[in-house]
């Protein structure tokens, strides 16, 4: 995966950590858990605020 797989990343860390709620993740949290992801190839230099908004969004949305 890369950053802008944000479906893909968002349903990874709603399997990765189910209890977790997304709307309360900071950014730094969420960066670094999408970058421990075993299918999660891409380099933290591609990263930006609206990739990590447009994952947490889909993870609120996965987890609704």
């Amino acid at each position: 995966m890369k950053w802008t797989d944000s479906q893909r990343i968002a349903e990874a860390l709603y399997d990765q950590y189910p209890d977790v709620n997304p709307s309360t993740i900071r950014f730094t949290d969420l960066m670094a858990w999408t970058l421990e992801l075993d299918s999660f190839n891409d380099s933290p230099e591609h990263c930006g605020e609206k990739i990590l908004e447009a994952i947490q969004l889909a993870w609120i949305d996965e987890a609704a």
